[in-house]
């Protein structure tokens, strides 16, 4: 196999990789520090939609991690960048909050419930049973169905909450019309984040702590990939996918000195 080139850029995911529960993982704090120091470009990535990157800024500095609001990449942003891409200045039925309404809005499309081009998923706390019936109406008149992510659930303090692709399913059997997911492990998400920060992805890395969306991601956008075992993924859970990350590491800590 060809040696890789060194590591100029990196990509790290969010929860189970720099804060777990709303906590720091240890080391968090000086792999951010060292990535602004030596001025290595670098986003920080989510699949939850809920949140605008300012939102986030805000949280992570409220854990003691400084990441600007530019360095943050949500399924959100991904999701609005396919969308302006795809039909610029084209209009959605959104069922999310403020991370996605704020993208769509910032990319120049109307949201309505009049005829959109698109039905457009993510997350929310309070999936309301009128807006995933009317999402389902203008899915069966003809609106194309994406979602922000395929994440079936999330974490909250107290368990697992079903996420964007387990409401998605919903809409799905009612449908019978599949969504095109942005989010990961689709890795168009990769590459327009890598795209953002002019970065290549044969000198990048993709650091995550699940296997089947960071991992597989990463591997599929051409990356070098780190598995840390401080979230979803056990060791034990590895050997299970037919695909295996670049390196397997006990925390993000373990990164900071390859920087």
């Amino acid at each position: 196999m060809a040696e890789r080139k060194p590591i100029e850029s990196w990509l790290t995911d969010m929860d189970g990789v720099l804060i777990h529960e709303g906590v720091p993982i240890p080391g968090a704090d000086s792999f951010i520090k060292k990535l602004r120091e030596t001025g290595k470009p670098f986003l920080v990535l989510t699949n939850n939609s809920i949140y605008t990157p300012r939102d986030l800024h805000a949280r992570l500095a409220r854990m003691g991690l400084d990441v600007p609001v530019e360095n943050i990449w949500t399924s959100a942003l991904a999701t609005a960048k396919f969308l302006d891409d795809q039909r610029p200045g084209g209009t959605a039925y959104a069922i999310g909050e403020a991370g996605l309404t704020t993208a769509l809005h910032d990319i120049g499309y109307v949201l309505t419930d009049h005829d959109p081009d698109y039905v457009v998923l993510g997350e929310t706390r309070t999936y309301s049973f009128e807006a995933l019936t009317k999402a389902i109406r203008l899915i069966n008149a003809g609106a194309r169905f994406i979602g922000t992510n395929p994440d079936e659930t999330g974490p909250s303090a107290e368990g697992p909450l079903p996420a964007t692709g387990s409401v998605a399913a919903l809409i799905t059997k009612a449908t019978g019309k599949d969504p095109y997911f942005v989010g990961k492990p689709n890795p168009l998400m990769m590459r327009a984040g890598l795209n953002a920060i002019g970065a290549h992805s044969e000198t990048s890395a993709m650091i995550g702590d699940r296997m089947d969306t960071d991992v597989l991601a990463g591997l599929e956008a051409g990356m070098e990939t780190f598995l840390v075992l401080t979230g979803l993924t056990a060791p034990k859970d590895v050997d299970r996918f037919p695909f295996r990350p670049s390196w397997i590491v006990d925390s993000i800590a373990d990164l900071v000195d390859r920087i």
